[in-house]
């Protein structure tokens, strides 16, 4: 183990497709919302989202400017279909609920940092079980600027009283990694939106499918 890996004091995760495995809700929802105004998605249109705002994301699946009062609108009826599928039921990513706890008994500093709204945060942390285990949740009504900026990075670090570059990150996109890398946090990568090879190219350390059998200190 490096001295850079003894380093890490803390972990700060990403919640959708890190702790949530809700790709398929988010991209259905996307989906639903593009056909409602007659638009067709494009090809990959799912890429192009994962990782940022609600309201980062609509120009990117319209190709065009799109005024912050559109934005906000559209965003917000897509979180609305969000929750409306999300009653099929939330799952965990498999192991990390193990994870978190451990990390808990053991007194590691935890922080949840998500593009997602607080609402939709908190109750689906509730629902898998750990939003108890989170004293410090950064959502998208916490910061100016979405990722690839370091700013959830950096707030959620500043909660936990911990230097950035004492923080491990645990991301599914390569906007999340750029994110936290942007600010010198390590990250590992998870697997459930981009492959390996990608997470490593943005600058994941290592690349993980889920939680199973992972244990602290890493």
């Amino acid at each position: 183990m490096t001295g850079a890996q003894a380093a890490a004091r803390a972990v700060i995760f990403d919640m959708d497709g890190v702790l949530i495995d809700s790709g398929a809700h988010h991209r259905d929802a996307w989906r639903l919302l593009l056909g409602d105004i007659g638009i067709t998605p494009p090809p990959d249109y799912w890429r192009l989202t994962i990782g940022r705002p609600a309201e980062d994301a609509v120009p990117l699946l319209l190709g065009r400017r799109v005024d912050r009062t559109e934005a906000a609108a559209l965003a917000q009826r897509k979180r609305d279909l969000y929750t409306q599928l999300a009653v099929r039921g939330t799952r965990a990513i498999p192991g990390v609920s193990a994870f978190v706890e451990t990390l808990a008994r053991q007194k590691v500093p935890r922080a949840v940092a998500t593009s997602a709204g607080r609402r939709e945060a908190e109750s689906l942390l509730t629902e898998i079980g750990v939003r108890r285990c989170f004293d410090v949740v950064v959502t998208a009504e916490d910061v100016r600027w979405g990722k690839p900026n370091p700013e959830v990075y950096l707030k959620a670090a500043a909660g936990l009283a911990i230097p950035s570059k004492a923080c491990l990150v645990f991301e599914d996109s390569l906007v999340g990694v750029h994110a936290a890398r942007n600010c010198g946090m390590r990250v590992i990568g998870l697997t459930t939106s981009h492959t390996g090879r990608e997470l490593l190219g943005a600058g994941a350390e290592r690349a993980i499918a889920d939680f199973e059998g992972f244990a602290w200190p890493v």
